[in-house]
């Protein structure tokens, strides 16, 4: 299950990450955990209607949400773009429906773990960045996902970058990176030259369309991101830079923007073997990292053997 600030992507997967169905639907986080999870609820029990399989053929779930997360509990913590959200247990209430455990991260976190799994499975250091609505990254580091101290490991949408302007965060900061060059931000700028865009959708439209202002804001917004992430790989060393979300459909022009300041102002010897991509498996590598987490959880060696000791039990009663 995917939870993005407008849209839920749930899947139905088997042990290999195979999609056995799934469905999409428009909705706002903004209207809150009760509302967003019951969306959640019913598309998870028709697709497993759909398949044929019931909750009792589940072995566990995998949720991302678009805000930090106390990994330990599955709580949301104080995120920015989800009001309602702070504290909720979502293991909890989704356990009450479905009965099986239930893994909840960050939606960068568990894209990267898609990302990595379907592209670069033998890729040890790597860094996905999501640039839609909000901007956050996911960080491989020796083949581990790191979610830091606290679960915020990875939240370069607050950083602050030199061509701010002294734009407001909804953080309540100024000169974020998020306020500068996510979609929504874009598009406030190409709204005061008097262009019609309100989303990112509207954004890779008008660069889909050749539209000059369009491709130079775009490609500034990659430059603004291309700044943040020279620090980070100065600091992480990854060997692939993957370039997700909704921004990245505008395709070269961004990722040439971010291209241009990484390799200029990072040092060659760490650059020397980077590559910077556009994601590969795209809009669906939430959900696949979501199964990803499912499945590791599920096959974990304390997992099956509390499954052989349950079915030895049941076989000796």
């Amino acid at each position: 299950m995917d939870i993005g600030a407008s849209h839920l992507h749930v899947a139905v997967t088997d042990l290999t990450g195979h999609r056995l169905h799934e469905a999409s639907r428009a909705i706002e986080v903004t209207q809150g955990p009760d509302v967003v999870l019951q969306a959640v609820v019913e598309l998870g029990t028709e697709l497993l209607e759909q398949s044929g399989r019931g909750v009792k053929d589940l072995l566990a779930i995998g949720i991302g949400v678009p805000g930090p997360v106390e990994h330990r509990t599955g709580r949301p913590i104080n995120p920015p773009i989800m009001p309602g959200w702070n504290g909720f247990d979502v293991p909890g209430h989704l356990q009450a429906h479905f009965h099986v455990p239930v893994l909840v991260d960050n939606d960068v976190n568990i894209m990267a773990l898609g990302e990595r799994n379907v592209a670069w499975p033998t890729v040890d250091n790597l860094i996905f960045v999501k640039v839609a609505t909000g901007i956050g990254s996911g960080i491989v580091s020796s083949g581990m996902l790191q979610r830091g101290a606290d679960g915020v490991a990875g939240d370069i949408g607050h950083i602050r970058v030199h061509n701010g302007g002294g734009v407001p965060c909804h953080c309540g900061n100024k000169d974020c990176l998020e306020a500068v060059a996510s979609g929504p931000a874009v598009a406030s700028k190409l709204r005061a030259l008097g262009l019609e865009a309100a989303t990112s959708e509207d954004v890779v439209r008008l660069v889909g369309a050749g539209t000059t202002e369009a491709v130079h804001a775009v490609r500034q917004a990659g430059r603004d991101v291309g700044e943040v992430l020279s620090a980070c790989v100065s600091l992480i060393n990854p060997s692939v830079i993957v370039i997700g979300g909704s921004m990245a459909l505008t395709g070269e022009h961004f990722i040439a923007g971010i291209r241009e300041v990484v390799y200029s102002r990072t040092i060659p010897l760490a650059t020397q073997h980077l590559q910077i991509v556009q994601s590969s498996s795209g809009l669906d590598a939430g959900v696949l990292g979501a199964s990803m987490l499912a499945i590791h959880h599920a096959m974990s060696p304390q997992r099956i053997d509390a499954m052989v000791l349950g079915l030895s039990d049941s076989m000796a009663g």
